[in-house]
């Protein structure tokens, strides 16, 4: 991991503080920010967000779905917690919190948004940052590769409608055209762009032409993904300081999301006897969010200055020390797995 990587959260959490107080020194500036905006999506962000996720797509090769069938468990675990578990524990963990057990805290329009913004968290598995984890935990590189492609072309066609499920069931409506365009811009896209890119280096003499373009794009990732931190809190500064505990109550369900879908992943991938090259990715894969795509369509359904975009924040705040103490734990309970 680079120092970027490696201190993301310290940078998230300055990028925070400095959002809130540019927010209340130049409100003027983030209101005209807040206007560029065509079809519900705001440009500056959304130029942002593809800087954020164009170089993660990059990294997704296709061809290695071929291998999909020499291997399967790790993958049908991952698909089976991806797509037909963690989306509704999230939802039901986010109902309960804002519906019931914080119902005297939060305003009950807030609370909706802050739901809405987990169902968009819960919805998007990882796909970029899945490699750093990987790499950490000591994965079989090859195999994370699979279930990184495997994931993102799932989510082409079941992202929409089961966000739009899960938001129907908690009483907020769905604006689908919105919904589908933001797929198409923030999933198709930049997939279909990482795709061609990929395609092109690999065409040349290079061997290592696609590792050196990511390695030259990693910091603009970040940079990006650091400018919309920045951008969200000043939109949310003047919330933020009325209801600054605010943060802590959305902080909270997500982490008993990650900690508890990564106990469930982790115990099948034990009980289905997986090697630990093979478990300990997919328990990660399963537990992480895409959060760049969460922060993208929370903002294009709900507004720059919604509670979806804030849950969603809160999200990237809470995800990297959760999944290094993940990795952490995932090394020193090697010895459980085969070795094989």
């Amino acid at each position: 991991m680079g120092m970027f990587e490696r201190f993301l959260s310290v940078w998230v959490a300055l990028c925070i503080l400095s959002g809130v107080l540019l927010g209340v020194a130049f409100p003027g500036l983030f209101q005209l920010v807040a206007g560029i905006e065509l079809h519900r999506v705001n440009l500056v962000v959304a130029a942002f967000v593809w800087i954020m996720i164009y170089p993660m797509m990059v990294q997704v090769d296709f061809a290695a779905i071929k291998d999909v069938g020499k291997r399967p468990r790790g993958l049908f675990l991952t698909l089976v917690v991806n797509w037909l578990i963690k989306p509704f524990t999230m939802a039901a963990l986010g109902w309960f919190f804002f519906r019931v057990v914080w119902t005297d805290l939060v305003d009950p329009k807030a609370a909706g948004e802050y739901i809405a913004g987990m169902i968009l968290l819960g919805v998007a598995p990882c796909t970029a940052m899945v490699f750093v984890w990987s790499q950490l935990a000591r994965g079989d590189p090859n195999y994370t590769l699979v279930q990184v492609s495997v994931n993102d072309v799932i989510m082409i066609f079941l992202f929409a409608p089961i966000t739009a499920f899960l938001l129907g069931v908690t009483d907020i409506v769905v604006p689908w055209q919105t919904l589908l365009l933001s797929v198409v811009l923030y999933v198709l896209l930049p997939l279909g762009a990482g795709v061609l890119t990929r395609r092109r280096l690999e065409s040349g003499a290079d061997r290592h032409a696609v590792e050196a373009f990511l390695a030259r794009m990693r910091p603009w990732s970040v940079i990006g993904l650091l400018a919309t931190v920045v951008l969200l809190f000043g939109f949310q500064a003047g919330t933020i300081l009325v209801q600054p505990l605010t943060i802590l109550l959305i902080a909270v369900p997500l982490l008993v999301q990650s900690y508890g879908i990564f106990a469930l992943a982790y115990a099948g991938a034990h009980a289905m006897r997986l090697p630990h090259v093979i478990a300990a990715p997919a328990s990660l894969i399963s537990t992480s969010n895409f959060f760049e795509l969460a922060v993208a369509v929370a903002i294009s359904l709900f507004g720059l200055r919604s509670g979806a975009a804030l849950a969603t924040v809160v999200g990237v705040l809470v995800e990297v020390p959760v999944m290094l103490s993940l990795v952490w734990f995932t090394n020193r309970t090697r010895p459980w797995f085969p070795a094989r």
